[in-house]
């Protein structure tokens, strides 16, 4: 069960999501402004967070990018009526894990917030690590080839994405070289075959990019890829 902050102003929807999400079986508590959000979140600890953007008093840009000073791993998923691309970018670029907008499937809404409590618990996000631990958080950009360790940007080849987008979904499992194959050849505006020895280059490069980190792409010999969190 998770401790899950909504920040909605409109009290119908407000109440109408505390309510799903108690029948889910997690525990929630609400606020009806970005005031009285930023107080609840200085005082209590929460699992996650369901953020509207047009909040009275503290917009819920100005909440998030205060959240994220204070919690970087917490997550956030961002309900909104705005829908602009411009929107979601300025959204997930403040900090967001994912975006939503109004109107929307309550089931969606349910499954994208179980992904996000799941990807959260993972090693690569700093699980269990304590509060004053060096341990950098990594967070991908959905959108854009582009990650984050700690507040540092890390700009990414699209391939380079969704090798560490698959190797953070399986952390601290064997990722097989066919799998990320198959993984790139899936990707938009790619065709034909992609040579194997090929991915040896990509993750040097990831190597190379999450030096410094507590990440670590381990090579198991004749199976695949591991992502670990731990010295380098």
């Amino acid at each position: 069960m998770a401790h899950l902050l909504i920040v909605e102003d409109d009290e119908l929807l407000r109440d109408g999501l505390s309510a799903q999400l108690s029948q889910a079986g997690h525990r929630t508590t609400t606020a009806e402004d970005g005031a009285v959000a930023l107080a609840l979140l200085a005082s209590e600890a929460f699992d996650g967070v369901v953020l509207d953007l047009g909040l009275p008093k503290v917009d819920g840009l100005s909440v998030l990018r205060q959240l994220r000073q204070r919690t970087p791993a917490l997550p956030v998923l961002i309900l909104t009526a705005r829908d602009g691309v411009e929107d979601r970018v300025e959204g997930l670029n403040a900090g967001a894990d994912d975006y939503l907008t109004k109107p929307f499937n309550r089931d969606e809404l349910l499954a994208r917030l179980q992904a996000l409590l799941r990807r959260a618990s993972l090693p690569a996000f700093g699980a269990a690590t304590p509060p004053d631990s060096a341990t950098s958080l990594l967070r991908l950009d959905p959108l854009v080839p582009r990650a984050w360790l700690g507040d540092e940007v890390i700009d990414l080849t699209q391939r380079e994405w969704a090798l560490l987008d698959l190797l953070v979904r399986h952390s601290g499992q064997v990722v097989s070289r066919e799998d990320v194959l198959a993984v790139w050849q899936s990707e938009p505006g790619e065709s034909g075959g992609v040579a194997s020895n090929a991915l040896e280059v990509y993750v040097h490069r990831l190597r190379r990019k999450l030096a410094g980190s507590p990440l670590n792409i381990r090579n198991i010999r004749g199976l695949g890829y591991m992502l670990e969190s731990g010295t380098t």
